[in-house]
């Protein structure tokens, strides 16, 4: 099979790391790997670019996309927020033939693993404990009480998926975390040249 037709997940709870591990991955395999594109209806954070970070849509919109089945998967990660992976976005990423690198939520990684098992390597990061990820999630700056406990309630939860996945990374040191993803990548790209 060829490498248009291909995909690699990274997922995690929340702090976990896996957007800091994708970042290495796009930046050491630039003419094989692509960042997927997720939609999402959140706001826009003051860094962030629409249709560079993330689709941002409405609600609305978001609902009528999946009325006309245009996402490969999607999620309402928490209370009235969606996430998705665009079936759109992954066609435009094979069209350069380039593999498809998305970084998304663990409920989404089951679903587009289980509709796309033969192509799929899925890479879930786990941190060395609930405890230290509170603390990364603290260390943001970025949450309220209420959604630092969502969140971590959410990642304890996630935990006890990471054996649905074929790899899994406990990343206690984000430098040894980012080169077994790298190898892991590699592996499976060259299987496929």
């Amino acid at each position: 099979m060829s490498s248009s037709h291909k995909i690699i997940i990274i997922t995690a709870p929340s702090g976990a790391g896996k957007t800091s591990i994708t970042k290495h991955l796009l930046k050491t395999f630039p003419g094989k790997l692509a960042f997927s594109i997720s939609a999402a209806t959140r706001q826009r954070r003051d860094y962030e670019k629409d249709g560079a970070d993330y689709y941002f849509m409405s609600v609305d919109d978001f609902k009528e996309k999946i009325q006309h089945n245009a996402f490969v998967e999607w999620e309402m990660v928490y209370e009235g927020k969606y996430y998705g992976t665009l079936a759109s976005e992954i066609h435009r990423i094979w069209e350069e033939e380039k593999v498809p690198l998305l970084d998304i939520d663990v409920q989404g990684a089951v679903h587009v693993q289980q509709e796309h098992r033969e192509q799929t390597l899925s890479i879930f990061i786990e941190p060395p404990s609930v405890d230290e990820l509170k603390r990364r999630l603290r260390s943001r700056g970025t949450e309220t009480p209420e959604s630092l406990a969502t969140r971590v309630n959410k990642a304890a939860y996630e935990l006890s998926f990471k054996d649905h996945f074929d790899k899994v990374i406990v990343n206690d040191d984000l430098e040894k975390a980012r080169k077994e993803a790298e190898e892991i990548v590699r592996l499976f790209i060259e299987s496929v040249e």
